[in-house]
């Protein structure tokens, strides 16, 4: 049988009474990272006295799970088989979606354990009531922008991850699209260092860009509630600006990207 376990996200105190029973029965481990992994399970054993006894550790991560699912037997899965994620659940911005499919594919027994989530976390500490999408991380380079677009212009919350050295960066992009959308900001969830932010976009990186901006982020961008106007697209390339500015202004009002635009303009 196979078990999705969550792990804390930052307190051990955190993980389940079943998740400890199921990591305690696990014959085979996957894991993001087997020395996180080993290093979980031994402050969990000395916190709660629990003996693990041997178990068969397997690297299971975003770039080797194609990999391992094609070499594996279903057979495999007759034992108890546990993935666990760093921290959080499995499945929500970690590895565990391919591992459910494979084994709704191949008739095998598995079981997902609810859990620590930073999303829902964050979501429940940030008083905003609604809809929500979650976005996760967006990527680094190809296709962020059209990624940050979409998230600053959706109709509901949407709620992101975020790094620390990329943190800055984010509310940056975001400045330039509406410096004036109130975010909510969580660090370090259940860590010790555990804290929320809230304002504008612009208040909220003149505040973080003064101070040292570390552990991880979850980012919650309200609701776009700009007024839009229809605005005419020839007339706006006939402004007599430099080309730079015509672009970022155009990108704007228009939400398309700016370095698409400018290339226009350059080829005009």
């Amino acid at each position: 049988m196979l078990t999705l376990v969550p792990t804390p996200i930052g307190n051990l105190g955190d993980i389940t009474v079943r998740a400890l029973e199921r990591l305690q029965e696990a014959h085979h481990i996957l894991a993001e990272d087997t020395r996180v992994a080993k290093s979980l399970l031994r402050l969990l054993g000395q916190r709660h006295g629990i003996q693990w006894g041997h178990k068969y550790f397997h690297s299971f991560h975003e770039h080797n799970q194609r990999e391992f699912l094609e070499r594996v037997s279903p057979s495999f899965f007759q034992q108890q088989v546990v993935y666990m994620s760093d921290a959080g659940m499995p499945g929500v911005s970690d590895p565990g979606a391919k591992l459910v499919a494979y084994a709704q594919n191949h008739g095998i027994s598995y079981e997902v354990l609810p859990g620590p989530s930073a999303a829902i976390t964050a979501w429940a500490a940030s008083g905003y009531e609604g809809r929500f999408t979650f976005f996760g991380f967006l990527p680094h380079k190809k296709g962020r922008q059209r990624e940050l677009r979409e998230v600053m212009a959706h109709p509901y919350h949407s709620i992101l991850y975020e790094a620390p050295h990329r943190l800055l960066k984010l509310l940056g992009e975001m400045e330039e699209i509406d410096p004036e959308r109130e975010l909510f900001l969580a660090k370090e969830l259940t860590k010790l260092h555990q804290s929320f932010f809230r304002g504008s976009v612009r208040e909220l990186l003149e505040e973080l860009s003064s101070q040292g901006v570390r552990g991880e982020w979850v980012v919650i961008v309200t609701p776009d509630r700009r007024e839009r106007r229809e605005i005419d697209p020839d007339l706006l390339y006939s402004l007599d600006l430099p080309k730079k500015q015509k672009a970022k202004l155009i990108a704007q009002l228009t939400g398309g990207d700016v370095k698409e635009i400018y290339e226009k303009l350059i080829d005009n």
